[in-house]
């Protein structure tokens, strides 16, 4: 954040007109926001939304999810995601992670049932889900395809943009994210009837004319709306931040592999799998011991020595303590708590026939990650000598675990 985010909020509050739709002097920040990001992606449309989480139900909605679907979910994401489909009355399918940290596609067509109407797939952690394989899987099953870009905002494979390759893709601009106005979202697609209803969705009901008029008799779209609209003063800040994220990307990335590649010469140790390592975004390290007493042990040497912060979202972790971006980290997932007090969607009769298990043990290749794998955030703001004392830390902390010392 800097003197051109201040700058583009107070030219909104200056006009008056923070509501997208109409104003005293409307500016259009929002639909100048989804042109830009459209442009940077490469896709026709884009929606503006409030959230992430706005995000996910926005395309939800779009594609129909509800009673008597499954969604298949990965083992390791965030909980909007799962909330997303419990909240449309849909069922969850948990899937296994493989050493992407992302969606293991060998076990999501294991996990394909008569019911199954899409997938997931989340680009964890600043890196690429193994995309192509999946769309292809999604493709030849006949479901679909919706990827949750939230935590890899900017990343590529191949020089295609992550959120091109499904049916939909969605989009955070939260503060932890690699570009933020402190809470905002994405939807994107290249399927226009499922843009006109994302617009329905995350308005009033209804999708809009290229003047802003609601279309009434667009029956392929219209329905009920959620009311997700993204203001003008968090879109002028999006247009900045939008700006920054070639810059930002790059410094994190360098950081990051500047640490990575001093880790992969201890042989005790590997890094998650990056599918294309040019197009990672690098704002987590993820490194994987040989069993979990080793993580652990590592991981509180490093703190001792100061590698961390107040914030587990913001600092290094066994990814076992992630909080609820760990399945059966999730209490009301694996309690199964119902929407409603007749415990929707898990009683409906729609339903009845997906009954899961949700708890420790429903995903053991994630399981066995997440006991002995670190995550470690990287700021866009590690001069060389933070990188120098992050690399120092991990030197010790090894040292002192594992009987062979390196230099």
């Amino acid at each position: 954040m800097g003197e051109e985010e201040e700058e583009a909020a107070l030219r909104v509050c200056r006009s008056k007109s923070l509501y997208r739709y109409n104003g005293m002097n409307l500016l259009k920040e929002t639909s100048s926001f989804e042109a830009e990001f459209a442009e940077f992606l490469g896709v026709p449309y884009v929606v503006a939304v409030t959230s992430g989480t706005a995000a996910l139900h926005t395309a939800l909605s779009a594609l129909r999810v509800g009673p008597g679907c499954e969604v298949i979910v990965p083992a390791y994401m965030w909980v909007a995601v799962i909330a997303a489909v419990v909240n449309l009355g849909a069922i969850p399918v948990l899937a296994d992670i493989d050493e992407t940290f992302c969606l293991d596609p060998t076990d999501v067509e294991r996990k394909i049932t008569p019911r199954t109407v899409g997938m997931i797939a989340v680009h964890m952690s600043g890196a690429q889900a193994d995309i192509v394989r999946l769309s292809e899987l999604a493709q030849r099953r006949g479901i679909f395809l919706l990827e949750d870009c939230a935590q890899c905002v900017g990343g590529a494979i191949n020089g295609r943009r992550v959120g091109t390759f499904g049916d939909m893709a969605i989009f955070s601009f939260q503060m932890n994210k690699n570009m933020s106005s402190g809470e905002a979202g994405a939807v994107v697609t290249s399927n226009e009837v499922l843009y006109r209803r994302s617009v329905a969705s995350h308005d009033v009901g209804y999708s809009r004319s290229s003047t802003d008029e609601l279309l009434m008799d667009d029956h392929e779209s219209y329905g009920w709306g959620r009311g997700g609209r993204l203001d003008e003063l968090r879109a002028s800040i999006l247009r900045v931040q939008l700006r920054r994220l070639p810059g930002t990307i790059a410094r994190m990335h360098h950081s990051k592999y500047r640490i990575r590649q001093w880790i992969e010469t201890h042989p005790g140790v590997s890094s998650r799998r990056v599918v294309d390592p040019s197009g990672d975004t690098g704002c987590f390290l993820i490194t994987i011991f040989p069993d979990a007493e080793t993580a652990h042990a590592v991981n509180d040497r490093l703190r001792v020595l100061g590698i961390t912060s107040v914030s587990a979202e913001t600092s290094n972790v066994i990814l076992e303590d992630y909080g609820m971006h760990i399945y059966y980290n999730i209490p009301a997932l694996v309690r199964k708590v119902g929407t409603d007090n007749r415990g929707s969607p898990w009683t409906l009769a729609e339903n009845q026939d997906s009954n899961y298990s949700y708890t420790k043990g429903a995903c053991p290749q994630a399981d066995n990650l997440f006991e002995r794998s670190q995550l470690l955030a990287i700021p866009s703001c590690l001069t060389g000598s933070d990188e120098d004392e992050i690399i120092e830390g991990f030197k010790e902390a090894m040292n002192s675990v594992f009987p062979l010392r390196y230099a």
